[in-house]
């Protein structure tokens, strides 16, 4: 259900405004509206000190908020308002600090990361040629090359071979190594007064040198390469330093700044509210949403914390096109109103489907899966899902539905006779109470139950329409109770003419059908005709159900049966377990996503109204 809210208005004496906002802070119950228009009322400006305190704040939280991130914080939670300082830029420095340390600490993670990445590059070649520059093989006078050639280059290396000898006569030594990646890696040792003719060469046999890493261009190769192995080697420990003064910057952050996040974002939060008072030179209005059984609280927490000057005026009711929406339901029903919250939330004054859809939904699911041996599985995954999350959290909402989703598919799977599919009944003798899903007689018996599922489910949409329509729209509210009741006249109709119902009653209906059309025709126009076909049509939707069990009851047979046509047990069982794994997969996504779509498209489309507003109470900022 929505809850029922309450619009009031809260006046004082202006200067009482700081403290009557601090109050509505601490309650958390008030959802603040637009600044009232009335006679001599003007929207409170901001002061130019409270302009710059709000941006002093906001770059506060910006710091805050950059060192929480660059040091990996944990999401802590702060239970309690936390007190304000004497100066907020004390906190402005307690919070730029930390942020500026982890950007240095950020900063030299990323240098030295790039410098290993690139360091890197060059690690198969220093093992490649790792004996050649260990001090003593290599005479200073020679300069050494370092190449890679591309798989596609490697036709290069003879005849570069060739030219060097004919220039530099045997005065070189050409070393070549195929790398893991495919490359060829090259070691062209030439006595340095040669070394121009070696590269223009070099140049016109289209290969060139690969360029040393800043802080090495001044180094031959034999000076370079063995200090970029020693440098790799201690880049570990560098990169182990920066995490460990990374953890110990959070160790003493995580202390110190959420208290200081949450009192600058309730600071900010508080004069921005502001915005939404009304004021004169002496006195200020606020008007805003309140839930009705926290109404009396607001009143008296006004009264003893400001004063008898505070007054607190219920308003009299209006549209309410401008409350905010609360879904408040039983526990039992309140894990599927995640379902329902995924749209567009319900206007104020209309209906809640959250209680429909908590019993709709898993009937449908459990038609659609069946299986005690799959709602088995899902009941145990159900509830490890609720034991690792966190009461409260979506992810223990989607948890308790598939508790509730995996009994009603064991329950099916009783009355079926389903345990992985026909398993039960070659181990057990397990034998179905109401349908056998795999014989013919039985399925044509299952589409028409979900058939009529179906349309008791859409002629309870049409009828919560009415109730809806009723309050401004009575003419539409005429054409769906019309609606709902040819759709009844017409399944009496084929009741009666295939002798299922008395043959009296099919005259009687057909001459109701034809009364009511005409009425049907003036109150919804031309289109009505129309969306009752369409009407029909989404009732005969519902047998997407029936097609989706039967296909799930069919890969679970035909899983056993290619897995006892194996010759080996332990491969056949491997085979059913893989098959099954994959129906299983098919089971938990399909009737989900078909449930939601009969609800959202066949159910919603004949009462559902959205658009309504959020409820965002005026209240301290927390972090979780």
């Amino acid at each position: 259900m929505i809850r029922a809210m309450r619009r009031v208005r809260v006046m004082g004496p202006r200067r009482a405004l700081e403290g009557t906002l601090r109050v509505l802070q601490d309650l958390g119950s008030m959802h603040l509206a637009s600044p009232p228009r009335l006679p001599a009322l003007n929207p409170s400006p901001t002061t130019r000190r409270e302009q710059r305190l709000v941006r002093q704040l906001r770059g506060l939280v910006a710091d805050a908020e950059t060192a929480r991130t660059l040091l990996d914080l944990p999401q802590s939670s702060v239970t309690a308002p936390p007190p304000e300082p004497a100066s907020w830029a004390s906190w402005a420095r307690q919070a730029r600090q930390p942020r500026r340390r982890a950007e240095e600490l950020r900063d030299r993670r990323q240098r030295l990361e790039e410098e290993r990445a690139l360091l890197g590059k060059y690690r198969e070649m220093l093992a490649a040629f790792s004996g050649l520059f260990e001090a003593g093989h290599l005479p200073a006078a020679v300069r050494a090359y370092h190449i890679v050639l591309r798989p596609g280059q490697a036709s290069v290396v003879e005849p570069l071979r060739q030219a060097l000898a004919e220039v530099l006569d045997s005065a070189f030594e050409l070393r070549t190594r195929t790398l893991s990646g495919g490359d060829t890696a090259l070691l062209l040792l030439v006595p340095l007064p040669r070394t121009a003719r070696v590269e223009r060469l070099l140049g016109e046999s289209g290969v060139q040198e690969v360029p040393l890493p800043a802080g090495y261009e001044r180094a031959t190769a034999t000076e370079a390469l063995p200090r970029m192995r020693a440098r790799l080697e201690t880049l570990p420990t560098l990169l182990d330093e920066v995490e460990a003064g990374r953890k110990a910057e959070a160790a003493v952050a995580a202390e110190a700044l959420p208290p200081i996040l949450a009192a600058a974002q309730d600071a900010v939060t508080r004069l921005e509210a502001v915005g939404h008072a009304a004021s004169t030179r002496t006195a200020f209005v606020i008007e805003g949403w309140v839930p009705t059984p926290d109404l009396p609280a607001l009143g008296e927490a006004l009264r003893q914390r400001i004063g008898p000057e505070i007054t607190v005026e219920e308003l009299p009711p209006g549209p309410d096109v401008d409350a905010p929406v609360v879904l408040h339901n039983p526990r039992l029903f309140r894990p599927f109103q995640l379902l329902v919250e995924m749209l567009p939330l319900p206007t104020y004054g209309s209906i809640d489907p959250t209680p429909f859809v908590a019993v709709f939904f898993p009937v449908f699911f459990g038609l659609m899966l069946g299986d005690i041996g799959y709602g088995v599985v899902m009941l145990g995954l159900g509830v490890l899902l609720h034991r690792r999350s966190r009461p409260g959290a979506p992810l223990h909402a989607v948890a308790q539905i598939a508790l509730v989703c995996s009994v009603f598919t064991i329950i099916f799977g009783v009355l079926f006779g389903e345990l992985f599919g026909d398993a039960g009944r070659r181990l057990f003798g397990l034998h179905p109470l109401v349908l056998d899903r795999e014989e013919p007689k039985d399925i044509v018996s299952f589409l028409v139950l979900c058939v009529g599922i179906g349309g008791v489910h859409v002629l309870l949409g049409l009828v919560l329409g009415v109730f809806n329509a009723m309050h401004g729209h009575r003419r539409q509210a005429l054409g769906r109770g019309l609606s709902a009741v040819m759709i009844l006249l017409i399944v009496v109709a084929l009741l009666a003419a295939v002798k299922l119902l008395p043959a009296q009653l099919l005259t009687p209906a057909v001459v109701a059908l034809l009364v009511a059309f005409p009425v049907l025709v003036i109150a919804e126009g031309i289109v009505a005709p129309v969306e009752l076909l369409a009407t029909i049509g989404s009732i005969l939707s519902y047998a997407r159900i029936m097609a989706l069990g039967t296909a799930s009851v069919m890969l679970a047979v035909v899983a056993n049966r290619l897995a006892g046509a194996i010759g080996s047990v332990v491969v056949g069982a491997i085979f059913a377990l893989l098959f099954h794994l994959v129906n299983f997969a098919l089971g938990l996504f399909s009737p989900t996503v078909h449930a939601l779509r009969l609800h959202y498209v066949e159910f919603f489309g004949r009462f559902y109204s959205p658009g309504g507003v959020r409820y965002r109470p005026f209240t301290h900022w927390r972090t979780h």
